[in-house]
């Protein structure tokens, strides 16, 4: 015997009752209305009580009718934000609070209003070759650039196990974005129905940083366009520097990479030590009088006191950003704050074998 599913349907009939609902009161309420107009004869005396009883009449029917919409509004933009909502814990799934002796913390602010999710993404997991860390951002902001999102987290997300040097997870990337990029053309084709794109694919790109964090603390990277973090360490007299490894790469989408793609050394995380990820809506936001919104001395005052407790630095980042830019941002801001938890280094298998040999002699 064959089955047929019928759970969509079922799960449409809610939503068709609801709609005759919201369509059928408002109809049912203008009639009783314009029945009472009509037909009621108290309504055609002319008295100034007969006034007052059909004035309040009409108030009670169009307050009814004007909070039955009002009510309609509002499930339906709670169902919006729940879906919002349920992508953004698909997408930007939060990092887990410890991974491989690293503590992590992550935030995003969208610059859409009433929106969760943007075109920031990030993400971390525990190889085989070590902690690998993305941070991107996707050209534009909102809805529009979630697509591009998925593509290039979904494609990490599986090659940064399978792949044992940066370089080819990093071309995995660019492939998975440029597949996102054809497919989306052959949607908006006139051929196909599609409307006139909100961004363009001719301007479309991402920036990407890739980081592996190696069991001493040892970071490599690979630069695609996107900001270098910063290295947090509390107590020593600087105590945020920027991490870099010479010029970036461009963006994915723009121009293929190169032949050659060594990963840079760029720095070493020690124990008790942390670094912070961003993209660039935080140090591109301003004030009303123009002026950047200060990043490194915000980092600075953070960990001036104590060690560095990554969910408190994204507090402090956020709570004086929001205050510089009065509490509506231009762009997406998404910030990952890491802390070495390591109390001591494993001795390398080089290192292991030179003992050995040592004691042979």
């Amino acid at each position: 015997m064959i089955r047929t599913k019928t759970t969509e349907p079922t799960r449409a009939e809610p939503r068709r009752v609801r709609r005759t609902l919201m369509l059928g009161l408002p109809t049912v309420w203008g009639a009783v209305a314009m029945t009472y107009k009509l037909v009621c004869p108290l309504a055609q005396l002319d008295g100034f009580g007969a006034r007052i009883t059909t004035s309040a009449v009409f108030f009670a029917v169009g307050t009814g009718l004007i909070l039955r919409v009002r009510g309609s509004l509002m499930r339906e933009l709670r169902d919006a934000q729940a879906a919002a909502t349920a992508a953004q814990s698909a997408l930007l799934r939060p990092p887990p609070p410890r991974l491989d002796g690293l503590v992590l913390a992550a935030g995003q602010h969208s610059a859409d209003r009433g929106a969760s999710i943007g075109g920031d993404l990030y993400d971390v997991v525990a190889t085989d070759h070590g902690v690998r860390v993305v941070m991107g951002d996707v050209r534009g902001h909102g809805l529009a650039a979630v697509g591009t999102v998925g593509a290039v987290l979904g494609s990490f997300r599986e090659a940064a196990h399978d792949e044992d040097e940066l370089g080819p997870l990093l071309r995995r990337l660019e492939r998975a974005h440029a597949r996102y990029l054809r497919q989306r053309a052959r949607d908006e084709h006139p051929s196909a129905g599609g409307g006139e794109p909100e961004n363009p694919l001719a301007e479309e790109f991402v920036t990407v940083l890739l980081l592996e964090i190696r069991r001493d603390g040892a970071v490599y990277a690979l630069n695609c366009g996107h900001p270098w973090p910063y290295l947090l360490r509390p107590g020593a007299a600087r105590r945020v520097e920027a991490m870099s490894g010479g010029d970036p790469l461009p963006p994915l989408g723009p121009f293929p990479l190169p032949a050659e793609l060594p990963p840079v050394r760029c720095g070493r995380i020690r124990p008790g030590e942390g670094m912070l990820l961003y993209t660039d809506g935080l140090e591109d936001a301003r004030d009303p009088r123009g002026r950047f919104f200060p990043l490194r001395s915000t980092l600075a005052t953070a960990v001036r006191h104590g060690p560095v407790v990554p969910q408190a630095v994204i507090h402090a980042v956020y709570s004086r950003l929001l205050c510089h830019v009065g509490g509506r941002l231009a762009d997406d801001a998404a910030l990952l704050v890491l802390r070495n938890d390591r109390s001591r280094v494993p001795a390398q298998h080089a290192e292991t074998a030179l003992r050995t040999a040592h004691k042979v002699l």
